[in-house]
């Protein structure tokens, strides 16, 4: 599916048991399955890795949105480094 090749997947997971399943929401076909020792753990898995990442957009700043913020600032530092006068020459020792 194109969607996916060009976003990524959005798996969603599910436990079953002592196994944990994911599959891809836009409906490609992606998905798999792990098994786990307890059904708990499987349980616990499925839940922390199904979250959506809109539910922490006013927590995380976007890594689109600061991106061009960031290599400015990047380009900022490597330009200043690059014309800050050295320490000068090291006195010899013998």
């Amino acid at each position: 599916m194109l969607r996916c090749r060009i976003l990524g997947h959005r798996f969603r997971f599910l436990s079953e048991g002592e196994t944990m399943r994911w599959h891809c929401a836009r409906g490609c076909g992606a998905g798999g399955a792990k098994r786990y020792p307890a059904a708990e753990d499987a349980e616990r898995y499925a839940r922390a890795f199904d979250r959506e990442d809109s539910e922490d957009l006013g927590r995380r700043a976007p890594l689109v949105g600061l991106f061009p913020l960031r290599l400015l600032r990047a380009v900022r530092l490597r330009r200043k480094k690059e014309t800050a006068p050295g320490p000068g020459p090291e006195p010899p020792t013998h």
